[in-house]
């Protein structure tokens, strides 16, 4: 059985997921005043009802921790990738819902396929860089936010080879983002 890898992420119109320090301000949504963003999920709740199981990296996770207000991920399982965060790191509110995780992505895999998991939503910039440099990604869907920050964390680094990304679909929203779903080759 092969585990199919998603990701599925906002960035700037210049490439960025997060600002040098990890801040989201320029992303927009409920904490902020665009009512066109509260309304509109991005298809984000169709894709999740395809995932069995959220991946995501610590730092991701340490932003994730910072929020107020209900959990995003309804009921899918959130594994947080880190070498180094114990269970006392995760706080009360969260024990239920995020499992901590560690390993090279062939001790993941070996893990995910031993519970059945078939598709893996990965999160995070480093995590979703490792998994891309791994091979394993096999479809990103990529919603580009109408801003330019100059500079920030970007979504794509250093890679091994030349990755070819086929185009699936592309669509604009009312508000000015657009997302294209990519599978890679």
């Amino acid at each position: 059985m092969e585990i199919k890898f998603s990701v599925y992420i906002a960035t700037t119109l210049d490439g960025f997921i997060a600002r040098l320090d990890g801040g989201l301000d320029w992303l927009p949504g409920p904490d902020n005043s665009e009512e066109d963003v509260k309304e509109e999920d991005f298809g984000m709740g169709k894709f999740m009802a395809t995932v069995d199981v959220l991946l995501m990296g610590r730092n991701t996770y340490d932003i994730l921790k910072g929020f107020d207000g209900p959990w995003p991920y309804g009921d899918v399982r959130v594994y947080v990738l880190s070498n180094s965060m114990k269970p006392n790191d995760v706080p009360e509110k969260h024990k239920d819902k995020v499992i901590l995780i560690k390993g090279e992505p062939s001790d993941i895999i070996s893990t995910l396929k031993q519970e059945g998991i078939k598709h893996v939503y990965i999160d995070g910039g480093k995590t979703i860089q490792q998994y891309l440099k791994a091979g394993l990604i096999k479809q990103i869907i990529l919603t580009r936010v109408p801003v330019l920050i100059g500079e920030g964390i970007p979504l794509f680094g250093p890679i091994n080879r030349d990755m070819k990304l086929k185009l699936i679909s592309s669509m604009g929203f009312d508000n000015g983002f657009t997302q294209s779903t990519y599978e890679v080759s």
